[in-house]
């Protein structure tokens, strides 16, 4: 038993009217989780702490500012970003409370799973470009050719460039969850991510080498082979999404099951 849609029949204008006080709701917890987020971001040094791989590398200097908003810039958008990540299990439930009556029992065991993984694999790729790339980008980056120059970072444009690389490896990292999409849509199957294994490895050694400046060893490294293993998960869940399509649809193939790489 799969269950069915329990409100296919809803009339368009209530559709309607359900989605603007779904989006009302979820827009109010925003707005909310943004003032606490700011409230609470002003009572820490935040630059401080985001300021660390950076920090090791100016010989005893602070970063600089160039304008009056800057800092008051940099707050904002981390406010932003934490009350969007605060907000997020209200604005999931709502956006979940909209559209599970039209969803299938078996399509509604797999959103929450699907949901929390996309959640842990995004921290997982900021994780490894604060933690991991950041520094061995900015060292190599700052000691390019500076014989003759005094390096003096501005803020903004050192949280711009944090903010993009960690936003880069975020969404990277969401690879297993677009591939297991894929495979569910019948796009993709387990041996056709098998057969371009060696492929992936030069594909990930390339987006290693282009979204992470640095000295093309390390920093390549550091990206490129979370890449690859991701693309192994993958591989992994392909095959056990084509096995559940497989099996409410017919027998299974027994090409599709997962094999490490030889």
């Amino acid at each position: 038993m799969t269950g069915k849609p329990q409100n296919a029949e809803m009339p368009f204008l209530d559709h309607l009217e359900e989605l603007r006080w779904r989006l009302i709701k979820a827009l109010g917890a925003l707005a909310i989780t943004v003032i606490l987020s700011f409230v609470g971001l002003t009572q820490i040094d935040l630059i401080g702490i985001l300021a660390r791989p950076i920090l090791p590398l100016l010989h005893g200097h602070k970063l600089i500012f160039t304008h009056p908003t800057d800092s008051f810039s940099i707050y904002m958008t981390m406010s932003l970003t934490l009350g969007l990540i605060a907000a997020l299990p209200v604005i999931v439930y709502q956006a979940w409370a909209f559209l599970s009556p039209a969803l299938y029992r078996h399509e509604k065991q797999v959103v929450a799973p699907v949901a929390l993984g996309a959640g842990l694999l995004f921290l997982a790729g900021v994780s490894v470009a604060y933690f991991g790339v950041m520094p061995l980008a900015l060292k190599w980056l700052l000691d390019f050719q500076t014989a003759s120059m005094e390096p003096l970072i501005s803020g903004l444009e050192y949280f711009d460039f944090l903010f993009s690389m960690s936003l880069a490896f975020g969404l990277c990292f969401e690879l297993p969850i677009v591939v297991l999409a894929l495979t569910a849509l019948g796009i993709v199957t387990p041996m056709f991510l098998r057969k371009y294994r060696r492929h992936s490895a030069v594909l990930c050694t390339f987006i290693g080498a282009f979204l992470t400046p640095g000295d093309l060893i390390w920093t390549t490294i550091a990206m490129a082979v979370p890449l690859y293993l991701l693309y192994e998960l993958s591989i992994l869940l392909s095959t056990i999404m084509y096995r559940r399509r497989l099996a409410a649809s017919g027998p299974t193939v027994p090409d599709a099951g997962y094999r490490a790489p030889a």
